[in-house]
């Protein structure tokens, strides 16, 4: 009986924990913007260039957390070094820059 309700548990954390992460459809995307809940895609990657200018954005991705929307985006500079820059997508505000290694 242990090892069933142990099952369980996992089962049920392993789902959660994905529901609490889940990518948003792009086709969601204009909706949001436009009910002011997110900012838009090129906005965020616009702010990531400022952030690593020259640099070229290799994916976008926009997320749903218990705590808000958030995007990812991804870059790479001309020496090859690439970047993950995730942005509170209701703000705008930056919440890591951080350099692949």
């Amino acid at each position: 009986m242990k090892t069933l309700t142990a099952l369980f548990t996992a089962a049920a954390l392993t789902l959660t924990a994905g529901l609490a992460q889940a990518d948003v459809r792009i086709d969601q995307v204009p909706q949001l913007v436009k009910d002011g809940k997110i900012k838009s895609l090129e906005s965020m990657n616009a702010e990531a260039l400022k952030l690593h200018p020259g640099a070229t954005i290799t994916d976008t991705d926009i997320d749903n957390h218990f705590n808000g929307y958030e995007y990812e985006v991804e870059l790479k500079t001309a020496d090859g070094k690439e970047f993950d820059v995730d942005f509170d997508a209701t703000t705008g505000k930056v919440l890591s820059d951080k350099q692949d290694t």
